[in-house]
């Protein structure tokens, strides 16, 4: 269309500067139609889909384009100039007030896209059959344009819309965020504003987000024979217990209903805690001499939890060891007492260190940082305690030979 618009305007021009065209009136074929202009400003009123079927007593909105063909602007008178009796039709506007002219930039080609809206009341009364409705926009200088809508009122459903997900069922552990790509259709006459919403248990977050947008909607507009797609993300609450959960979801406009189930089985909670009985995470140790640490390991999810494994992470020349490095089932809600005996480098120095402890499954883990003050043993330490020991000894002595005089 756009090479023929091109090549029919060449030809006017051609004409023009031969001097068959005046500047008053000329008579030339763009697109296929034949229009008449009384200057060198032109341009084109087109909608996407001029022929589409309905329903009597449905309202039907067509959305008009404005395209030019020369380099000026102007302002266009917007008419209805054909329409069948008791048939109601108003232009508005992008804020949906009634409008009764627009402004049309012709330079460079430029496509104004959506510029208007034709809003068409069908009558109830009205029989099945093609009914034809023409409008018309022109210039103060005489140049317009026309275009013929073809409507064809039938008893007949135009089709179907729908809401639906392409995977709606899904499963995971208790905690997880869910994601559900959706699809909404449209496959009504005219354009619809759907309401959204989704019936959860309580403490459960549902929102629904459009496709390539990052900001949660409650309604979103859909094109008469459009879709548009978004991802609904469904939060559980924390601790859930394991079983199937549906949520209906839900779009509503004025003219239909459109329902869908998403489908959530929750696998369970899986947390495990490390620790102490006291929940003191620190000790003291001396270099080269094993020291007992008691371990508390608790299920604190609400399944039981299979084949925890007890690892660490020492200092270069640390050993550090478990009485029970494997726990074969610990279940819900239970806690079991695990020794891990941790013995310093016999080169370690005076001074805190840190060793971590881990406890892991395939669903689950967690960590604990010990800290280790290593305390080291001097000779003169070892002295000083055998020199006390013999005062001692030597004062007993003395008061056992003097004391009964």
């Amino acid at each position: 269309m756009e090479k023929v618009k091109a090549q029919n305007l060449d030809g006017w021009m051609v004409l023009r500067r031969a001097g068959l065209i005046t500047a008053l009136s000329a008579s030339v074929l763009l697109a296929g139609k034949t229009r008449v202009f009384a200057s060198e400003t032109a341009f084109e009123m087109s909608t996407d889909y001029p022929g589409i079927t309905a329903k009597a007593g449905e309202s039907v909105s067509f959305s008009l384009d404005f395209s030019g063909a020369t380099g000026e602007s102007c302002d266009a008178a917007l008419s209805v100039t054909e329409i069948p009796d008791g048939w109601e039709g108003t232009f508005k506007g992008s804020t949906n007030n009634q409008i009764s002219r627009v402004h049309i930039n012709t330079a460079n080609d430029m496509v104004a896209e959506d510029m208007a809206t034709f809003s068409l009341n069908i009558p109830e009364e009205t029989q099945d059959g093609a009914y034809t409705v023409e409008l018309q926009a022109k210039a103060d200088n005489g140049d317009y344009d026309t275009l013929e809508l073809e409507i064809n009122v039938s008893e007949l459903e135009t089709g179907s819309s729908s809401f639906t997900s392409e995977y709606p069922s899904q499963q995971a552990a208790a905690g997880t965020s869910f994601s559900f790509d959706m699809t909404l259709i449209n496959n009504r006459a005219s354009a619809q504003s759907y309401s959204l919403s989704a019936e959860a248990p309580a403490g459960w977050q549902v929102s629904f987000v459009p496709s390539g947008e990052s900001s949660q909607v409650a309604s979103i507009n859909v094109e008469a024979g459009a879709s548009q797609g978004m991802t609904a993300t469904i939060v559980p609450p924390e601790g859930l217990k394991e079983g199937e959960y549906t949520i209906p979801c839900t779009a509503i406009s004025t003219d239909e209903t459109l329902s869908t189930e998403l489908s959530i089985t929750i696998t369970g909670s899986y947390e495990v805690a490390l620790s102490t009985p006291g929940g003191m995470l620190s000790f003291d140790a001396y270099a080269n001499d094993e020291k007992a640490v008691t371990l508390s390991v608790t299920n604190n999810g609400n399944v039981d939890l299979k084949n925890l494994n007890l690892t660490s992470s020492a200092p270069s020349g640390w050993e550090v060891s478990f009485d029970e490095s494997t726990i074969e089932l610990l279940e819900a809600g239970s806690t079991k007492e695990i020794t891990a005996r941790v013995t310093p480098g016999e080169d370690a120095m005076t001074g805190d260190y840190v060793t971590t402890i881990t406890v892991s499954t395939d669903e689950t883990t967690d960590s604990a940082e010990f800290r280790v003050s290593v305390k080291t043993r001097t000779t003169w330490g070892i002295m000083a305690v055998g020199i006390i020991i013999l005062l001692l000894a030597f004062l007993a002595g003395i008061f056992k030979k003097y004391g009964r005089r």
